[in-house]
């Protein structure tokens, strides 16, 4: 047996597999985009295709261990959309998984009837939503969210009014009344000011912030909502993606504590990553092995990195992601999904991280 330190954490070297000596358990999850296509090679040629699928895989997830079902929202373009039928679907239907998003862009959300949506979701879930939301991202359109009628107030930016609307969707997750009741009401009103309803007690504390810059990381631990870091974000310093990203977190974690929260904050990063354990495996992603970072833009005045992809033997990307200093400091992993390959293969892909790298990493 042979060791190596890799970031201060030791690795050793049996019988050609790396075991890391001191891991720490992480939950893991899937975040799906939700595509489809009428394309010959997708297992999801509809939308039904997706939403229906969706379902069965956060079923199966469950059933093999998986901590987390995600998924992502946009707008205008075959992908999910709307999440909260699809997230109830999920809670009626499973016990234990945590069910989330990865992001709702709140530039395109009234926060009042989102707080109605996410309270009777998470009821039918049993508590187990974990809504990540933001101020959006470059959509398909030019100003979507005009289409669905808002407009950014005076002196105001798009991503202002997504921040501003997160935050009234926080203050009514708190489920205090704020609404002056009816004299004359079709139903008895219970005494003060009225609340939205249903209530779902403790979400306020289950919404996560997704983070593209280390000073809305700092926000979001301001106000109290976990990070959620994705496969991108803006490059402040040139450092590669998972140096900085592992900054952005220690400063997020820094503002939460000096906020003076009461609970602990929780820290989700995205990740691709695929072991390479059959032939079909090495066909489809073998050409993502030795993966780089990437740099771009997805705003044209803000330069973006974007996060190398993992494809390799288990032992391999044992060791590779041991050096992943962003994945150190999060608690929570989620696994990008190719969901047009279909629900039974990325159940192996999801099976393969959890018998062949989890244990070897520690995080199980």
């Amino acid at each position: 047996m042979r060791r190596e330190s890799l970031l201060g954490t030791n690795v050793y070297l049996c019988n050609g597999y790396s075991i890391i000596e001191k891991g720490v358990m992480k939950k893991i999850g899937f975040l799906s985009f939700g595509h489809w296509s009428n394309h010959p090679a997708y297992k999801t040629r509809t939308a039904g295709d997706t939403l229906l699928q969706s379902i069965d895989l956060a079923v199966a997830a469950e059933e093999i261990g998986l901590d987390g079902a995600y998924f992502r929202v946009h707008h205008f373009a075959a992908q999910l959309a709307s999440p909260f039928p699809l997230l109830s679907a999920i809670g009626a239907k499973t016990k234990k998984i945590e069910i989330g998003t990865g992001v709702i862009d709140m530039r395109y959300e009234n926060p009042l009837y989102m707080a109605e949506d996410a309270g009777a979701a998470d009821l039918i879930s049993g508590g187990r939503l974990q809504l990540g939301i933001s101020r959006g991202s470059p959509e398909q359109v030019i100003d979507g969210w005009r289409y669905f009628g808002y407009e950014p107030a005076k002196g105001e930016t798009d991503a202002d009014m997504g921040r501003n609307k997160a935050l009234q969707f926080l203050d009514k997750l708190k489920g205090e009344g704020f609404a002056q009741p009816n004299p004359y009401p079709m139903f008895p009103n219970p005494p003060g000011l009225l609340r939205l309803e249903p209530y779902s007690k403790g979400l306020r504390e289950r919404i996560w912030w997704g983070a593209a810059s280390n000073a809305t990381a700092i926000w979001a631990a301001e106000n109290g909502m976990h990070l959620q870091s994705s496969t991108l974000k803006f490059d402040e310093s040139g450092k590669p993606f998972h140096v900085q990203q592992a900054e952005q977190i220690r400063l997020y974690k820094e503002a939460w504590k000096k906020a003076g929260h009461q609970r602990e904050p929780r820290v989700s990063v995205s990740r691709s990553i695929f072991a390479l354990t059959t032939d079909e495996d090495r066909y489809l992603f073998g050409r993502d092995a030795n993966g780089a970072d990437k740099i771009g833009y997805i705003e044209k005045d803000k330069r973006a990195i974007f996060g190398r992809s993992y494809a390799g033997e288990p032992d391999q990307l044992i060791r590779e992601l041991a050096q992943d200093e962003a994945i150190q400091e999060a608690d929570t992993l989620l696994l990008t999904i190719p969901n047009t390959l279909g629900v039974d293969y990325n159940i192996h892909l999801l099976s393969s991280i959890l018998e062949h790298v989890a244990p070897g990493l520690g995080w199980r």
